[in-house]
């Protein structure tokens, strides 16, 4: 029993023995990115250009942080070596990091001279693989750059001279893979660190190439007041007639187009001659000089028939183009016919070349199309079939889909017209079978571009990145370096500072605290000594009120009218100088003295008018608080002046009704004579006289709502049919 538990335990345990080793052997397998650092043991200082290598994998190099990352396995073996330090190796025995620590040692004296010359050879060594990848794999070349840009040391007098070369070159990598605006940023890079002419002549091309003509043109133009020589001048005239072409302005154009010719004519300039008779002759026709523009385009051919096959082809296919377009048919096929035989020519001695992204009309199947084209324009059907067929057969060997989804639409349409149906139909039925290939094709090259294109930029960025970070490295070295020089020097006198700036820095939070707070209380003391002188100007102004009407009744020797007014009047008093020290009573209590003051005033003017005071329901007068005495201003006004001088009996309106769950409206309206009439009643006397009563309960308002935020909201308005007043206040809950 005892056996066959042991069996069954390891049987359990099997599966999992088996995963560990797989484990372990598939993590010894796989390459990881190892971490590490060299410095020295006594010190601790960093250790750069140290070179860290993976036998038979690669090498790299530490930075000035002594820093560096490679591609490993498990059980791989390091080799760190330095002109410094002798030779050590290191086998990898996990992911971790790795610190390496070096004994100073006499060479070190002699290290500075010899890791320049290692610099050195290893720029100059980066920079040619640069230059001679540059048209066969942009990834690899730019790589190389980035790998020269590494080896610059900032003590290296010709720095400058080194970025600005190698920013050349990765600009003229960017300019022969078709991307301008990676070029131009890289120009301009390279010109920052080190003027050249023939940069700048470079980087207005590239805008040029860009389409930017404006830019171009502006850049050909400062060229100009440099010191140029012959062949630079004429570049510079080009590039400047090509820039007007491109805006347009073919009068400019032509003109620097004749001066760059009339100095590569003296200067023997061949090829230069050759493509600036094209360039006129191309901008002439643009302008409908077609006389004049044959005269230059028969020069170009001429004096391409004297260079080689490739030049003659090449000019002989522009001056077709050029007839085509002029519907000079005859000339076109006579050209192409003799560029044809040039190409096949080219063609038979460099069959392993195929043509460049500039020349790819020269091909045999390309020829063969436009000749058919030109059969076909003149209606020689008969003719053109034949060249469309070998445009066909030479386009399908070639896998050119473009040609052949050309040709072969182009050969249906000869046969349409001839009235061949079945041939056209063959012919087109081909012609959609061609598309779908070559829409698969665009799909894959658009993939590809989109790709490549990405590929360049992240390559750029990096660059970019890697020239900012070596700078700002270099800068926290230095600044790290030198702050740890300091703070073993000075450290005690540091913190005494610190401590008595953070101390001071308190201190004055303290006193700006206590400022604030004392002037925030006696901003509120201002503010309630200011309600208060104001509450205490109401009061006489409402008691001077009252008297007057007391004083009316009894000059009438009206004595039971005036027992009984002033028998409410005291009552009124009473509860006004029992409220007058409050900052604020209930809504209940205010409502009490305005249906007293109210009925006094009613009292006194019963002929004059009508009162209402409607509470709502649903308000809770117990839950808001008023000013005291602020809502008798509005209604003495309203009985004074509105409703005192009308005619016929007023009424006066005081609502109390429900606006939110947090605010009510009291609404005083009156149908008296409205303010615009009461203004004009008023007497000389009055008008020199201020008006007490409204302007105190302004201001009151006003301090109210700074120092309790928006309690109370007062809008005055003239009725629809501007006869009457009404006053709308919004009352607030305290918060």
């Amino acid at each position: 029993m005892k056996k066959i538990g042991l069996i069954i335990v390891f049987l359990w345990f099997l599966p999992v023995l088996v995963l560990g080793q797989d484990g372990a052997r598939r993590a010894r397998s796989e390459s990881m990115s190892i971490k590490g650092s060299v410095k020295e043991k006594s010190t601790r200082k960093a250790v750069r250009d140290v070179d860290v290598t993976v036998l038979g994998k690669g090498t790299v190099t530490t930075d000035i942080f002594g820093n560096f990352k490679i591609e490993a396995r498990v059980g791989d073996e390091l080799v760190i070596t330095h002109d410094s330090f002798n030779t050590i190796r290191y086998t990898i025995k996990d992911d971790q990091k790795i610190d390496i620590e070096v004994h100073d040692n006499p060479r070190e004296a002699k290290s500075p001279s010899v890791s320049k010359q290692k610099s050195e050879s290893r720029y100059k060594k980066n920079l040619k693989a640069a230059k001679s990848t540059l048209k066969k794999d942009a990834a690899t070349s730019i790589e190389y750059i980035t790998n020269a840009l590494e080896t610059i040391r900032d003590d290296d007098p010709s720095s400058d001279d080194k970025k600005a070369e190698l920013f050349e070159s990765l600009a003229d990598i960017y300019k022969y893979w078709k991307q301008p605006d990676l070029a131009e940023s890289n120009y301009l890079m390279s010109l920052k660190n080190k003027y050249s002419t023939d940069v700048k002549i470079k980087l207005a091309n590239a805008r040029l190439e860009g389409k930017n003509y404006q830019a171009a043109l502006n850049t050909f133009d400062q060229l100009q007041q440099s010191r140029l020589n012959n062949t630079q001048r004429a570049i510079v005239y080009e590039g400047l007639g090509d820039s007007y072409k491109g805006l347009q302005n073919y009068p400019d154009a032509i003109t620097n187009y004749n001066k760059a010719l009339s100095i590569s004519q003296r200067k023997k300039l061949d090829d230069r001659v050759i493509l600036l008779n094209s360039k006129l002759a191309e901008v002439l026709q643009e302008e409908g000089n077609i006389r004049d523009a044959e005269e230059y385009l028969d020069n170009s051919v001429q004096l391409a028939q004297q260079k080689d096959k490739k030049t003659s082809a090449r000019q002989r296919s522009a001056a077709a183009d050029f007839y085509n377009k002029s519907n000079s048919y005859g000339k076109e096929i006579q050209l192409r016919k003799e560029a044809l035989e040039d190409i096949e020519e080219i063609e038979e001695t460099n069959e392993n070349e195929g043509p460049t992204a500039e020349d790819n009309s020269l091909t045999t199947q390309v020829q063969n199309y436009k000749i058919a084209s030109a059969f076909a324009a003149q209606e020689e059907y008969d003719e053109a079939i034949p060249y469309l067929k070998e445009s066909i057969k030479e386009a399908e060997s070639k896998n050119d889909l473009i040609v052949q989804k050309d040709a072969t639409r182009k050969l249906g349409e000869v046969y349409r017209e001839k009235g061949e149906l079945k041939k056209a139909s063959d012919a087109f039925e081909e012609y959609e079978v061609i598309i779908d290939k070559l829409y698969i094709q665009k799909d894959q090259e658009i993939s590809q571009a989109a790709r490549f294109s990405r590929e360049l930029a992240q390559r750029a960025n990096r660059i970019t990145t890697l020239e900012k970070d070596r700078e700002l490295n270099e800068a926290k070295y230095e600044l790290a370096f030198a702050s740890q020089e300091i703070a073993n020097q000075q450290s005690i006198r540091q913190q005494t500072v610190i401590y008595f700036l953070i101390g001071l820095t308190v201190l004055l939070l303290l006193a700006a605290y206590l400022m604030y707070r004392n002037m925030k209380q006696q901003r509120y003391a201002n503010n309630l000594l200011a309600l208060k002188s104001l509450r205490s100007q109401m009061n006489p102004h409402f008691i001077f009120n009252a008297l007057n009407s007391v004083n009316t009744f009894i000059a009438t020797s009206d004595e039971r009218t005036a027992n009984r007014y002033l028998t409410d009047f005291s009552l009124l008093m009473r509860a006004v100088l029992e409220n007058s020290e409050e900052d604020f009573i209930p809504l209940e209590k205010e409502i009490e003295l305005l249906r007293l003051y109210v009925q006094l005033e009613h009292f006194r003017f019963q002929d004059k008018f009508e009162y209402t005071v409607e509470v709502d329901p649903e308000i809770d007068i117990n839950e808001y608080m008023i000013p005291p005495m602020l809502l008798q201003p509005y209604v003495e006004n309203a009985v004074w002046h509105g409703l005192r001088y009308k005619t016929e009996k007023g009424l006066l309106s005081i609502r109390f009704q429900k606006e939110t769950s947090e605010s009510i409206e009291i609404i005083i309206t009156d149908d008296g004579i409205g303010r615009k009439k009461s203004k004009e009643l008023k007497t000389q006397n009055q008008k020199l006289q201020k008006s007490r009563g409204m302007g105190n309960i302004k201001k009151r308002i006003a301090i109210l709502n700074k120092m309790y935020k928006d309690k109370v909201d007062v809008f005055i308005s003239d009725l629809d049919n501007t006869e009457g007043t009404q006053v709308k206040l919004i009352l607030k809950k305290d918060k």
